[in-house]
């Protein structure tokens, strides 16, 4: 019996049962036939490469074996040769590049508004009370003020520090607290602006040096307080007043001699809330010092519900400092401004609850227009806060029962938003361009930087959220128009304007020169100056011996006149309030625009959002 196989070239292949009674004696057969086969006729290339013989001669020359495929050795050799000829021209390239001279070409020169932003922030190093820094870096200030608090019948015996407001050396809280809440507000929004322009530490130092004041004027470590410090120094020379104080005398803060007492609140909640915003929103920006920063929410807490518990405004009751130079109109908006910061700094929810009351709003004058609807100020945070909120819907969207509040605290903002524009007549403008927020009255400055701010970080929030515009009323703007109405008024507040001025000191050719300004205005000349033995510096027409680098002074009049005397604060005088809404304005405007801002870091404390889903409808009744 016979069993017959394929030969795999075509023949037939015949296995004797009697020659193979074994496994290894068949599997011999197999190897002689196989040779057999191959001697007996020639074979094509793919045959021989089916076979493990020793035909592979043929196949060494012809073919490399790279393991996981097999190649003709002439492709083999060509693209291992052609990879060493590139990788030989691609080093000997690099080597001529390396070693060739070439002109490198630098970094971009940085624009106007990165070196306004330079010179704006040393205005607060000028403004210095206390024991100066050594790096404080402008020569004529030096050590002032030491002893405030220690003569005064307070509680508070240790005042020194913090800054001074104005061209005066009176320590006034109200609006030096709003200062420092937007600076930090510009550096939680633009820390990688600041960095990029090498000011983020300087910032921080800043808005340390008046937080750490503020923790003086009140028991920090309390949970709960019956009064605190609302500002040091007086200025009222109402009636003809010759008392010696910060108004009526012409000299360096370094050289006072005459008493500073220290004015003291019981129901304040303008300015107690307003705190509790600086320290909650500086605390934010301290958030990686852990201990500072919870140091800041304590004390931040304290304030906040002190200006709860006792309702009052800070400057009630005419004739006072307060009621004479920063009067406040109401306490509701900072109600709502505090209560926004106190939840971005906690994250409690009970905060949130209270700023998106419809009733705090409503007394706000969130839900009515008027003439001063939308202008940003030290004393009414109302539009900063729905920008602030609005923030919260559009990144975070918390729902019920937040969304209807905030859905108009939005609106609101669009509205603000398109009043800022040239095509509605909602503000008036100079012939030069510049908005007239404050309808003409004087110091008009320090509002139009506000608007630039809130502007420009608006259409920064719409880009971050893949928003390209709003509505005003029909019609679509996109954000491009708002950071173009803060261009405008930045550029005319750095010089784009009739006067070919700019209102920055020590900014552009040319500047103010006769800043209303006590420090500036008297030579460093080793001399002091009594009380009236100033004033021939205050009535000299000789300019300022003294650059005030980056105050930002008052501003034009309606006409865009302006008259460089030093006698007229109205025209000459900077301001903190002022400056710290210009240094968010120029941060907020400078370098690369796709920087733009940080989503995340005020929502650091805030945990995650899960909407409360709206109550059952009622019962069906037929």
């Amino acid at each position: 019996m016979s069993m017959y196989g394929r030969d795999p070239w075509g023949g037939p292949l015949e296995i004797n049962t009697a020659d193979s009674a074994t496994d290894d004696d068949r599997s011999r057969n197999l190897q002689d036939l196989d040779r057999a086969a191959l001697s007996s006729r020639p074979l094509d290339e793919t045959q021989q490469s089916w076979l493990l013989g020793p035909s592979g001669e043929q196949k060494k020359k012809k073919y490399v074996d790279l393991g996981c495929i097999i190649v003709s050795r002439k492709i083999f050799v060509w693209t291992v040769g052609t990879l060493l000829v590139s990788a030989f021209l691609a080093g000997f390239i690099t080597l001529i590049v390396k070693t060739v001279p070439r002109h490198h070409r630098g970094r971009p020169p940085p624009d106007n508004y990165t070196l306004a932003l330079h010179k704006s922030l040393m205005f607060f190093n000028a403004q210095r009370s206390g024991k100066l820094p050594k790096h404080n870096n402008v020569s004529w200030r030096g050590n002032s003020c030491l002893k405030d608090g220690n003569d005064a019948s307070t509680t508070f015996k240790d005042l020194a520090g913090g800054f001074y407001d104005a061209g005066d050396a009176i320590k006034f809280n109200f609006p030096k607290s709003f200062a420092m809440t937007m600076l930090s507000w510009s550096v939680i929004e633009y820390s990688a602006k600041y960095e990029a322009a090498g000011e983020l530490n300087h910032v921080k130092e800043i808005i340390k040096w008046g937080s750490d004041y503020f923790l003086k004027t009140f028991n920090h470590s309390a949970d709960s307080i019956d009064k605190l410090v609302a500002q040091v120094g007086i200025g009222s020379t109402a009636g003809g007043s010759t008392t010696h104080n910060d108004h009526y005398c012409w000299m360096r803060p370094e050289d006072i001699d005459y008493p500073r007492p220290v004015t003291e609140c019981h129901s304040c909640s303008d300015l107690a809330a307003e705190m509790a915003a600086a320290l909650a929103a500086a605390s934010i920006v301290f958030k990686d010092n852990k201990a500072y920063s919870q140091k800041l929410v304590h004390g931040a807490k304290t304030l906040f519900r002190f200006s709860r518990d006792q309702r009052g405004r800070y400057s009630a009751g005419g004739g006072s400092d307060a009621a004479l130079f920063y009067n406040s109109t109401s306490y509701w908006d900072e109600f709502v401004w505090g209560g926004a910061w106190m939840y971005y700094a906690t994250g409690n929810s009970s905060y949130l609850q209270l700023a998106t009351t419809p009733g705090l709003a409503k007394h706000a004058g969130a839900f009515w227009g008027g003439p001063d609807y939308g202008v940003f100020s030290w004393d009414n945070k109302l539009a900063g806060a729905q920008v602030l909120l609005s923030r919260l819907r559009l990144f975070l969207s918390p729902g019920y029962p937040y969304e209807e509040i905030l859905r108009t605290f939005h609106n609101q903002t669009s509205i603000v938003m398109c009043s800022y524009l040239p095509i509605f007549t909602t503000f008036n403008r100079t012939k030069g361009g510049l908005i007239q927020l404050n309808h003409g009255r004087p110091q008009p400055l320090q509002y139009v930087v506000n608007a630039a701010f809130l502007a420009t970080l608006y259409s920064d929030y719409l880009e971050a959220a893949d928003t390209p515009g709003w509505y005003c009323g029909p019609n679509f703007y996109s954000t491009d128009v708002l950071r173009e109405f803060a261009k405008t008024q930045i550029d005319y507040i750095l010089g784009k304007n009739p006067q070919k001025m700019s209102y920055v000191v020590g900014f552009g050719n040319r500047y103010p020169k006769h800043v209303h300004h006590r420090g500036a205005s008297i030579p460093k000349n080793k001399i002091k100056y009594n009380c009236k033995g100033g004033w021939k510096w205050r009535d000299t027409s000789k300019a300022n011996p003294n650059t005030l680098d980056g105050a930002m002074v008052a501003g034009p009049d309606k006409h865009d006149g302006f008259r460089d005397v030093r006698s007229n604060y109205n025209y000459t005088e900077p301001t903190l309030a002022g400056n710290a809404g210009l240094v968010a304005a120029l941060v907020a405007l400078s370098g690369e625009k796709n920087i733009g801002i940080d989503k995340n870091t005020i929502f650091s404390a805030v945990p995650p959002m899960f909407p409360t889903p709206p109550p059952p409808p009622a019962p069906w009744k037929p």
